[in-house]
């Protein structure tokens, strides 16, 4: 699967459980300790809004602190719903996947941004999935794309608090189980 057809099934993918989050769940845990549900979707648009700059070739210093603290407001899934929108009309631009952009690590090819987002929304939509009670069940596609790309690279992640440390899985679990396991996570 190419990044711009899995990046847009993992947003569908988030995407469908914010539409599902319940007005009393907003408070909830998720499998991401310390953050609830509406902690959660700040980060995600967080990142959503980040990305039309990043893509634009804006350098972190640009950028700046406009986007710190609560991005979500009064209505948390209109927030998300437009920061999307953004983004993808970012990355749906030609050339959207070539070049360099500025991220906190330095500078790294376009096309690695990309698949770092997507992870970020494949893992999420997990992790709100079993917060608000709903499918965790993503895409198999999208599952195999991700664990492809990021398998051989989870072990140099591993100590950044990017993801909790990688879990045993059984041999024979499913790409799924096995991609969850690689980022701390388990059914």
């Amino acid at each position: 699967m190419q990044l711009l057809d899995a990046h847009r099934r993992a947003m569908s993918e988030f995407d469908d459980r914010v539409g599902r989050i319940g007005t009393e769940q907003w408070d909830a845990p998720t499998p991401c300790t310390d953050w609830s549900v509406r902690d959660l979707l700040n980060h995600l648009v967080f990142e959503q809004l980040w990305a039309p700059w990043l893509l634009d070739g804006a350098t972190l210093d640009e950028v700046g602190d406009r986007f710190d603290g609560d991005v979500l407001g009064a209505d948390p899934v209109g927030a998300w719903r437009e920061a999307a929108a953004a983004a993808r009309r970012a990355w749906d631009e030609p050339a959207a996947t070539s070049g360099e952009v500025n991220v906190t690590g330095g500078v790294i090819p376009t096309e690695d941004y990309g698949w770092q987002m997507t992870l970020d929304l494949a893992v999420h939509a997990w992790d709100l999935a079993r917060a608000i009670g709903a499918d965790d069940r993503l895409d198999p596609a999208l599952v195999a794309a991700v664990h492809t790309v990021f398998a051989p690279q989870i072990t140099a992640w591993e100590g950044m608090g990017i993801f909790a440390p990688p879990r045993p899985v059984a041999a024979d679990a499913d790409e799924q189980t096995k991609l969850l396991a690689l980022l701390g996570r388990s059914r």
